[in-house]
C-alpha cells in the first residue's frame, strides 16, 4: 500500500518486483515534528511553567536528527514530497535549536530576538505555502498537516514582528492542533503498514492527472 507521505511514482522508478523495500519513515518523522511542535506549542501558548526550553532537546534530538533522517530515507523511497518535508523541517528545528542557543543571547532586547524569530518564521511560511499546494497530492491527512502548520506559521511570525503577545498565544493553540494532526497522521501511517490496508482515514490525494488536465 501507499507510504503515508507517498505521491505517484513515474513507472520506470518502481521498486524491482519481489525486492524488500525499507520500511515506510513517515510515521517516524511525522511523530518527531509532531512532538517537538507541541512541546513549544505549549510554551508558545503560555500553557507552562517550566523553564520554557522543554522542547530545545528534542529540536536537535527527535524533531530535528530523527526527521531528517525520515527525510534522508524518503530519497531512498524516490519520494520527492516527503524527502523535500522532512529534511526541511528536520533542519527547521535544528536551526531553530542553534539559534537559541547561538543567536538569541546576542539579542539586546526581546525586540529584537521577536524580530529574528519573525524572519525566521516568514521564510519557512514561504517554504509551507507551496507544500501545501502540493500536499494536495498525497492525502487528505498530510494536507490538513500542512494547512494547519500554515495558520500556525502565519500566527507566530506576524505576532513576532508585531511583538504581540495574544497572536504568539493563538500561534501556539493552532500549533498544538498541528502537533495533534502530525500525530494521528503518523499513528495511521504505523497500523496501516503493520495491517498493509487502511484502518485508519488518511484521504485520497488529488490525482496529478486530474489537475493536469
Amino acid at each position: 500500500m501507499a507510504t503515508t507521505f507517498e505521491s505517484p511514482r513515474p513507472a520506470q522508478q518502481m521498486e524491482i518486483v519481489g525486492a524488500p523495500g525499507p520500511a515506510d519513515p513517515a510515521p517516524l518523522g511525522l511523530a518527531g515534528f509532531a512532538l517537538t511542535t507541541f512541546l513549544l506549542s505549549v510554551h508558545n501558548a503560555g500553557w507552562t511553567r517550566g523553564t520554557g526550553l522543554a522542547w530545545l532537546g528534542y529540536a536537535f534530538a527527535y524533531g530535528g536528527a530523527a526527521q531528517l533522517l525520515a527525510g534522508m530515507w524518503e530519497f531512498r523511497n524516490r519520494n520527492v514530497f516527503g524527502a523535500t518535508a522532512f529534511s526541511t523541517y528536520g533542519g527547521f528545528w535544528i536551526g531553530l535549536g542553534l539559534w537559541v542557543l547561538l543567536g538569541a543571547p546576542h539579542a539586546t532586547s526581546t525586540a529584537m530576538a521577536d524580530n529574528d524569530l519573525g524572519w525566521i518564521l516568514l521564510a519557512f511560511f514561504i517554504f509551507n505555502t507551496y507544500m501545501l499546494l502540493w500536499s494536495m497530492f498525497v492525502s487528505q491527512a498530510v494536507l490538513g498537516v500542512f494547512f494547519t502548520l500554515e495558520i500556525t506559521e502565519l500566527l507566530l511570525f506576524i505576532g513576532n514582528f508585531a511583538t504581540t503577545t495574544n497572536l504568539v498565544k493563538a500561534g501556539g493553540i493552532v500549533g498544538v492542533v498541528t502537533a495533534a494532526v502530525a500525530w494521528y497522521t503518523s499513528a495511521a501511517g504505523v497500523v496501516n503498514g503493520m495491517a498493509g490496508r487502511h484502518v485508519l482515514y488518511v484521504g485520497k490525494p488529488l490525482s496529478l492527472r486530474t489537475a493536469k488536465s
